[in-house]
């Protein structure tokens, strides 16, 4: 969804509030889909505060289906977007500038709202998903999710790093599986 900023630019003081609904399908990050849970509309408040500056908010209530990161069930996950941030289309300021060429979320004087909504989702996404804090995850032999059950897999504590050495020492007699 695409906002006109410069309908509020043109007085000091002029204000535009705005609904919108978020119109991304899915949300992708380094390479994955995640689908949404929740979607409320954005709320989207613009203000003239000066000769061609405007003063912008935006907050949403958002949710995320991932994966846990240890046994893959999928999780809710919330984002809250309350977003606020002053721009000057002035140009007169070097950091004004700045600040306008790094907003990938404003073309010229429009406000791509699903970009600063992914902007921001980027920013909170988190490092890892639980769906417990005592998740066991799953084997890493047969794939058995432990957290609704155990399996018959020897577990001796095998570290997929340890792989190689392992296959060294049954090379030469010296292992104990």
């Amino acid at each position: 969804m695409l906002v006109n900023l410069s309908e509020v630019m043109s007085n000091v003081g002029k204000r535009k509030d705005t609904q919108l609904p978020i119109t991304l399908e899915q949300f992708t990050m380094y390479g994955e889909e995640y689908n949404f849970s929740k979607k409320e509309d954005a709320q989207i408040s613009i203000v003239c505060i000066g000769e061609r500056k405007i003063s912008l908010s935006c907050k949403a209530e958002l949710s995320l289906e991932i994966p846990c990161s240890r046994c893959l069930k999928i999780v809710q996950v919330p984002f809250t977007i309350d977003f606020e941030k002053e721009f000057d289309f002035t140009g007169e300021k070097e950091e004004a500038r700045e600040a306008l060429e790094e907003a990938e979320y404003i073309q010229e004087y429009s406000l791509d709202v699903d970009a600063l909504v992914v902007q921001e989702m980027m920013l909170q996404f988190p490092m890892q998903t639980l769906c417990s804090e005592d998740c066991k995850g799953i084997c890493d032999v047969c794939g058995t999710n432990l957290n609704t059950g155990s399996c018959d897999c020897a577990q001796q504590g095998r570290d997929p790093r340890m792989l190689a050495i392992q296959d060294i020492f049954k090379n030469f007699g010296q292992t104990d599986n």
